[in-house]
């Protein structure tokens, strides 16, 4: 077993083992709307479930150089965000909204995904996911390098309405394998729903 401390490391490696050992990684797919109505989309795998009363997700976006990303910017702004899960019919499209591109031009135009109207926020949803969660934002908590430099925010959120394709929906549950998740690994990997398989819990 090799030990490694983290402090010893800059923050690449230190990413590389974070990223190849928390796998897979759920992934958000995020609308955002800008100051001036801009349709601002990307791609997070730093995301997951925080509480499901009240039902509540978290999505940390790393800063770059320490300045916010349009994602974080954009939420703290409006208070207000769409979050879509990728699966294989639309993870091409999602990974075009990865590109860096300057806050007046909306990632949407890179792809073939058509904005919809959300029904309890102001921020469109992208029609084509199979899954999205119109989200209210609860708390930014601000993530610190180890020279006290802003490193991420890590946003709380609150989701106030849910939109779930009928194909996929069965006495409030959803199917997994038609859902047809996308996960990331590390690097440009990315990994399907795979094998599934049931180990009960001991009571």
């Amino acid at each position: 077993m090799i030990s490694i401390d983290p402090k010893v490391q800059d923050e690449r490696d230190n990413y590389k083992l974070l990223i190849g050992s928390v796998v897979p990684r759920p992934i958000a797919f995020v609308t955002t709307l800008s100051a001036d109505g801009v349709l601002n989309a990307a791609p997070f795998s730093y995301f997951s479930i925080v509480s499901s009363n009240p039902p509540m997700l978290s999505v940390s976006v790393q800063r770059k150089n320490g300045i916010a990303k349009d994602t974080a910017r954009n939420a703290m702004l409006k208070g207000e965000l769409v979050i879509h899960i990728v699966d294989e019919d639309n993870v091409a499209a999602v990974n075009e909204t990865a590109a860096n591109l300057l806050p007046h031009e909306s990632e949407i135009e890179r792809t073939n995904l058509t904005p919809v109207a959300s029904e309890a926020v102001a921020v469109p949803g992208i029609q084509e996911s199979k899954i999205r969660m119109e989200c209210v934002l609860e708390q930014v908590v601000a993530l610190n390098d180890a020279e006290q430099r802003p490193a991420a925010d890590l946003l709380i959120v609150r989701v106030v309405r849910f939109h779930v394709s009928e194909e996929l929906y069965e006495k409030g549950r959803i199917d997994a394998a038609k859902l047809k998740p996308v996960s990331r690994m590390a690097g440009n990997i990315y990994a399907a729903l795979g094998d599934m398989f049931t180990i009960e819990r001991p009571l």
